[in-house]
């Protein structure tokens, strides 16, 4: 068998006979198993027998999402083997009616099933077997064009106690009224994402949710706490003043009755569409993220409001917009996870340290007007656990040994843009190159490999990022 060894980076042959595998016990191998990644789970499970049931083992499977297309291809071995392992999630492509059977048939306790990429405009009817599954709690729809609507009233009726997640991303609809209408029956939702792509056959025409519509799902979505809306549609006035914020019908005087939110993402938000006060109820939420579309000249940042009365909060997540000099200073210290996908320097960096004490992740870019961050961050955010930086037309230099410096330091994270890394591969030039890794294994090395080094690469489109994924609760 062959393994890595995770200190020194080598490979190494280890042979084991039977009666040396088997002198473990089972639970310690499972654990053992438990750091291995999908490949060479599977790379181990072809050793022997034994191997392979351990390999099989439900808690290593725990987690783990299986993609499924052309469901008539796979044989009765390989639904066995997805039953051993007590896999539950399940990412499908386009199903005909004996593919839907055929799921139901052969995984019946399926708790999450998501539709991805049909290629083709769908009928209300097409989602009608997700009725047919007594465990499932969550839904996902993502790049598909709706003819009719994707949750009518008779099944929004049947998964009304149910569902508990529910995620429609990149989807036109006919009618997004009818649609919101429908997911407010949902009552049991902790967790709702809707980012729409188009309504009706206009070229990528969205509207806002009317503020009665909109209300009227936070008022019976009473369990929701995790919320990603969609925020593509810039109407031709902003939105009422207390477009989050239902008042309780049941009150004589203003009180609000919508969800606990915990966590609220806003994305494709223009920063005309939500005044200063969008906010001021959501004072329970512990994260907020805003992925901005764009921002217009002479147009007032709203974070600075929004953030004030947010005293809870532990993570906050910005995508593009505003300069971070407008909203630094209203950063609340209870932050211990920030995101800053803007550009950013140093002086940047100065003015927010001191808001955020005890900072554990932090996630930034670094372009040629960042300055020597590397350098920089030991001293401003030394209670930083993990840290990602972002590299742009640049690759990370000698500062980043001074990294070693942040003693809690356990991961860290290097990603480069995508056009970047081709162009050098043109001139034959790898990723991560080896002057880069000179300076991972020295870094490594005067962190006594405290620092877990990823090295990613990634195409430079932040606004469009979308990770369609829930949380279990």
């Amino acid at each position: 068998m062959r393994g890595t060894d995770r200190v020194s980076g080598t490979d190494r042959v280890v042979t084991l006979t039977m009666e040396q595998i088997q002198l473990l016990p089972p639970e310690v191998w499972v654990y053992v198993l438990s750091y291995l990644n999908t490949e060479e789970k599977h790379t181990v499970r072809f050793c022997c027998k034994h191997l392979k049931n351990l390999v099989d083992h439900p808690s290593l499977w725990r987690d783990y999402t299986v993609v499924l297309s052309d469901l008539r291809r796979y044989t009765y071995g390989f639904w066995d083997t997805l039953n051993y392992r007590s896999l539950t999630r399940v990412t499908v492509r386009h199903l005909g009616r004996k593919e839907w059977r055929r799921l139901v048939k052969f995984l019946p306790s399926l708790s999450t099933i998501v539709f991805v990429d049909g290629g083709r405009q769908y009928k209300e009817k097409y989602l009608d077997a997700l009725s047919r599954f007594p465990d499932l709690r969550g839904v996902g729809v993502r790049n598909a064009i709706w003819d009719e609507p994707v949750l009518g009233h008779n099944l929004a009726v049947q998964l009304g106690r149910r569902l508990t997640q529910l995620s429609v991303c990149n989807v036109r609809l006919p009618n997004t009224v009818q649609f919101v209408n429908s997911v407010s029956h949902l009552v049991n939702l902790r967790y709702l994402l809707f980012h729409q792509q188009g309504e009706g056959y206009g070229l990528d025409t969205v509207r806002p949710v009317p503020c009665s519509v909109f209300h009227n799902l936070l008022l019976n979505l009473t369990k929701l706490k995790h919320l990603s809306w969609g925020m593509k549609g810039e109407p031709p006035e902003p939105l009422p003043d207390d477009y989050f914020n239902p008042a309780d019908p049941d009150q004589p005087v203003f009180c609000y009755g919508g969800p606990v939110l915990t966590t609220l993402e806003l994305v494709d938000y223009p920063e005309t569409t939500l005044s200063e006060n969008a906010l001021r109820s959501l004072t329970s939420l512990e994260s907020l993220a805003v992925r901005y579309r764009y921002i217009r000249e002479g147009v007032e940042c709203r974070l600075q409001a929004w953030l004030s009365p947010l005293q809870h909060l532990k993570s906050l997540t910005i995508i593009g917009g505003n300069s971070l000099t407008t909203y630094t200073t209203t950063i609340p210290p209870s932050v211990t996870r920030l995101t800053l996908r803007v550009a950013i320097t140093l002086k940047d960096m100065d003015s927010i340290a001191p808001k955020v004490p005890g900072l554990e992740h932090l996630d930034i870019e670094q372009n040629r007007s960042s300055g020597s961050l590397c350098r920089r961050i030991p001293m401003l955010f030394p209670q930083l656990k993990t840290l990602r930086i972002r590299f742009f037309r640049r690759e990370p230099e000698k500062d980043l040994l001074s990294l070693h410096k942040l003693r809690h330091l356990v991961r860290l994270e290097l990603i480069v843009e995508r056009s970047f890394i081709l162009r050098d591969y043109l001139n034959g030039h790898p990723w991560p190159s080896p002057s880069v890794q000179e300076l991972i294994s020295e870094l490594q090395e005067l962190s006594e490999n405290r620092i877990t080094v990823i090295t990613t690469m990634r195409q430079r489109n932040p606004l469009r990022e979308c990770d369609c994924v829930w949380e279990g609760d």
